[in-house]
């Protein structure tokens, strides 16, 4: 069907001219690498620049009330994944969407969002009450007003991945951020408190949908097709299936941690978590939306997709592992340093959850192999049985207080790691043991980095700063070198991944050949 036909035609990948005479393999390859040099840019700025703000924030805003969004925001992502159906994500791995198929999951979505979101506004009572937060109630209820925005731009979204316009959707995200973060500072100078933080997230929102449909270039029409929809929901429903599990889970460990522990628990939980997902996003998770759609245009070539995901896999770990090590070493100079003294119980919270990550980080981009594959429904079974044991391990150690429950997500992390193994060795035919030598070769450095940054930590004295910047250089050139050293063709991926300008990475690449020479 042609595009005049109503088939909604995908441009060539960003990087790519029309015409290119490259061979398709080579043209995916250079999109791919383009567009995660873009999300990782992106990454950096933005989270940087999000730490700094979160460290001005963490100043002017107590850890009860950063507890008070944590409760608001636990709710919003079940309203967004029902109101989504998992129709976005059908549509950046489908073959040939049509206008009529993209105007059916947004007028679906749209209606259901508002559906959905007036009845949860409507019991907002009962949930603050449930959850033992009655101070989140105003909080949200602005928060769930909201949900609309966000579900608007799900479609315009989703095309401009299947495009692989990833460079558009990096500068619009910084952008957002940027003015997120100033909006949040001015409110919390102001002497807004919580309010400073929902609107940061409101600005985000409002930022980011007018920006994709900007971009997109897309209206819907007035049509709604009822076998679109079900094929779109066949797919979608496993999808739900996994998010809303994870909702759950979230709902559960905060409530949880929140009933048993108090809401400022919850405040020191949210301090660690988002620093070490401030890790993860600058390591490297970039290469995991763009894998996805990578490895579902090579789903049906077995050579390539299991030469496509080990090639991500590796750079996954190779380029987030240092920034977890970082995160895990640092701690005890990093969260006084950057949120002051009175945030220190996070400190062994977010050693826990540092190490958890560095032995999850795989599921970054696992997830968007079953879904690449069209396995949305193994990957449900496996996301289920993982969140339900981390629930059982929360419930059953809060008792002994958040450092706990952080490392009981470290014992569910291993388990769950070994597991994920076994079903995506069988998915794109290779061996448990293969797979398992990839990530041990980078653990093998992760274990090396970290001890050279805790000798550091341990014998150098001196101001915050300086410490952390030891541990830094520290743990980055010790990974490097060793990365080189077992893994050279991670390392030269990793090393041009990372934001850098040409002469520092030229530098970077003389030294390590002298030094492992």
């Amino acid at each position: 069907m042609t595009a005049d036909q109503g088939q909604v035609a995908t441009p060539a990948p960003e990087g790519d001219p029309p015409g290119s005479s490259e061979e398709p393999s080579t043209g995916l390859g250079r999109a791919a690498a383009h567009g995660a040099a873009w999300l990782t840019a992106q990454k950096w700025i933005v989270r940087l620049s999000g730490l700094a703000t979160i460290a001005v924030l963490a100043r002017m805003v107590t850890p009860e009330e950063f507890g008070v969004v944590a409760v608001a925001a636990a709710v919003i992502p079940f309203v967004l994944l029902l109101s989504d159906l998992g129709l976005s994500t059908y549509l950046v791995q489908a073959d040939d969407p049509d206008e009529r198929m993209l105007s059916t999951g947004f007028w679906f979505s749209l209606v259901a969002a508002f559906a959905i979101g007036g009845v949860l506004f409507a019991c907002v009572p009962l949930v603050v009450d449930v959850l033992d937060a009655p101070t989140a109630g105003p909080v949200l209820r602005v928060l769930l007003a909201s949900v609309p925005l966000v579900v608007v731009a799900a479609v315009p979204t989703a095309l401009l991945r299947r495009r692989m316009a990833f460079r558009r959707l990096a500068i619009q995200g910084t952008a957002a951020a940027a003015l997120a973060q100033v909006v949040a500072v001015v409110i919390a100078l102001a002497g807004g408190g919580v309010w400073a933080l929902v609107a940061q997230a409101i600005t985000t929102t409002l930022v980011t949908t007018t920006a994709a449909w900007i971009a997109a270039g897309w209206r819907p029409t007035l049509s709604f097709s009822r076998s679109e929809f079900g094929t779109m929901a066949r797919f979608g429903y496993k999808v739900v299936g996994v998010e809303l599990v994870a909702v759950l889970r979230n709902w559960a460990e905060t409530a949880i941690i929140a009933v048993s522990l108090g809401t400022a628990a919850l405040g020191y939980l949210t301090i660690a978590q988002r620093l070490v997902q401030v890790a993860q996003e600058l390591g490297g998770s970039a290469v995991a939306p763009v894998s996805v759609v990578v490895l579902a245009r090579v789903r049906d070539m077995p050579d390539r997709l299991r030469a496509a995901y080990r090639r991500a896999s590796s750079l996954t770990y190779g380029a987030v592992t240092p920034v977890l090590v970082f995160v895990a070493v640092a701690a005890p100079v990093v969260i006084p340093l950057l949120f002051g003294n009175q945030w220190e119980q996070s400190v062994p919270v977010t050693r826990g959850l540092a190490v958890a990550g560095i032995l999850t980080i795989g599921a970054l981009l696992d997830h968007g192999l079953f879904y690449a594959l069209g396995r949305a429904g193994k990957w449900f079974v496996y996301a289920t049985i993982t969140d339900v044991i981390t629930v059982a391990a929360t419930a059953l150690v809060v008792s002994q207080g958040l450092t706990a429950v952080a490392w009981a997500f470290v014992g569910v992390a291993v388990a769950a790691t070994a597991a994920r193994w076994v079903l995506v060795s069988k998915e794109i035919g290779t061996t448990v043991g293969e797979l398992a030598r990839s990530f041990g070769s980078v653990a093998v450095c992760a274990l090396v980095s970290g001890g050279a940054g805790l000798l550091v930590l341990a014998l150098v004295p001196g101001p915050l700063v300086l410490r952390a910047a030891l541990i830094g250089v520290t743990v980055l050139a010790t990974h490097l070198l060793l990365l080189r050293l077992v893994l050279r063709d991670t390392y030269a991926d990793a090393l041009a991944l990372a934001p850098l300008p040409a002469s520092v990475r030229g530098r970077l690449q003389r030294f390590s050949r002298i030094a492992t020479s």
